[in-house]
């Protein structure tokens, strides 16, 4: 049986590859995003805190004096996310795994709250909107911006699966590259969705969108071939 080759959209970290090493797969990560944090300043600061990314949370962490902002309640999406935030002493009042479900939360039982919504400059309408609507009291930073970085994969590299981690993933892979016959590994149905809006289909997405999960997918989904 050959060697089951994956692609991850991203560099992954030390722990995350050798998963792959271990199930003696063929791995090639490439970045096809950068991210760019923002400075900006830290007034006009709500009651509480609302990070969509960990991307975010590591914005702030850059900023001078932001250590004051631990006293405020957040609310995050992903358990990776809500992890980094209490590592650096934040109180985590509510995450859930995607955007559209902390803001059932926050509409639903803490809409009387103040929030500032710490975002990216591609971040999706869901949250925004849903705060809009149930005219819960708040405001937006940017804190970073998401770049493509289109990459042309070889010709003569052929994958058996591709791990993407983000909708801006998805399009910077397709602008220089298609997606044939390649089982598509997606972090969470937001990601997905970019890749169903093009018409493709053979999509695998862990119940639980963190990258560790992603990789168990891949792994589990191969395994019979390994066995």
């Amino acid at each position: 049986m050959s060697q089951i080759s994956i692609l991850a959209t991203k560099t992954l970290s030390a722990e995350q590859r050798q998963v792959f090493l271990d199930a003696d797969f063929d791995l090639l990560e490439q970045d096809f995003i950068e991210i760019k944090n923002n400075l900006f300043e830290l007034n006009s600061i709500n009651n509480n805190l609302i990070f969509s990314s960990q991307n975010a949370v590591l914005s702030l962490m850059e900023q001078k004096g932001w250590e004051v902002l631990k006293t405020k309640s957040v609310f995050c999406v992903g358990i990776k996310t809500k992890e980094l935030l209490e590592q650096n002493g934040f109180t985590v009042v509510a995450y859930m795994d995607y955007a559209s479900e902390l803001a059932e939360i926050i509409t639903l039982i803490y809409n009387k709250e103040s929030y500032t919504f710490f975002s990216g400059n591609l971040r999706k309408e869901t949250l925004p909107q849903a705060l809009k609507s149930a005219g819960v009291t708040f405001n937006e930073i940017e804190v970073y911006e998401t770049k493509l970085a289109p990459f042309k994969i070889s010709a003569q590299e052929n994958f058996d699966g591709i791990m993407f981690f983000s909708p801006s993933a998805v399009e910077s892979y397709l602008t220089n590259n298609k997606i044939k016959k390649e089982v598509c590994f997606c972090i969470g149905t937001t990601t997905a969705s970019a890749l169903e809006a093009k018409k493709i289909k053979n999509i695998v997405i862990p119940e639980i969108p963190t990258i560790e999960e992603v990789i168990l997918e891949v792994i589990e989904y191969y395994k019979p071939e390994n066995s």
